[in-house]
């Protein structure tokens, strides 16, 4: 029988929809043993593979720094939305915040796999018109300069929420109806947050060819186990 690689992994926005979907799946893998989420607010999910720290100021961590090595993996699901937001202010939510992140759990853990949910539409070249896909872009590609394992970028698009959990946005209920239309119509446009959450934890454990992964790269990942 095959051993299972069981690795130990950070989780970041567990109070919001897309990370309390990930760990979900976390909790749910035989491959992960140990699951460490870091929030601005209690959770309210406990588990015996779960610890939790409560920490305010995401743009400095090192009040936290001890309790934040031995790790193989970070799933870093943390973000805002641009919807009304100027640039610098995106910027500093989404590339600053990041990156201090991710530079200080690059010094701690060499050997750790960065998971970052990026957005389908990410711009690379960091010269396209979208304001919020150049700031993903450049944080894209920032992060893969960091001395790190490995780091894999995924861009998901629309997201199916997974039964039961509490953080689904309101606004899914009013569109979820439309999933199976667009799953069956639209495959590489709309995935389920169970099958992001199942491929970052594959990539943490048997790795990947690309560090870029698009919907059509990532959902097949969940069926190989």
């Amino acid at each position: 029988m095959k051993e299972i690689k069981k690795i130990k992994a950070i989780v970041t926005g567990a109070t919001g929809m897309v990370g309390e979907g990930v760990l979900h799946e976390c909790l749910q893998s035989p491959e992960v043993e140990e699951v460490l989420i870091i929030n601005r607010k209690p959770s309210g999910i406990t588990h015996p593979k779960l610890k939790e720290i409560i920490h305010k100021d995401f743009f400095d961590i090192s009040p936290i720094k001890a309790q934040l090595k031995g790790y193989d993996a970070c799933f870093f699901c943390l973000g805002v939305s641009s919807v009304g937001m100027k640039e610098e202010e995106y910027t500093k939510m989404t590339y600053t915040l990041t990156m201090h992140v991710a530079a200080t759990l690059s010094k701690l853990n060499p050997d750790m796999t960065f998971c970052y949910v990026s957005g389908s539409g990410t711009d690379s070249t960091e010269k396209g018109r979208s304001m919020w896909a150049r700031v993903k872009g450049k944080t894209e590609n920032d992060l893969m300069k960091l001395p790190f394992k490995a780091v894999y970028n995924f861009r998901p698009g629309y997201m199916h929420s997974t039964p039961g959990l509490k953080n689904t946005l309101p606004a899914y209920k009013y569109i979820s109806w439309m999933y199976p239309f667009a799953r069956k119509f639209f495959p590489n446009f709309v995935s389920t947050l169970a099958e992001l959450g199942q491929a970052m934890i594959y990539v943490a454990t048997k790795g990947y060819e690309k560090s870029v992964l698009e919907i059509k790269d990532f959902v097949p990942l969940t069926k190989k186990g």
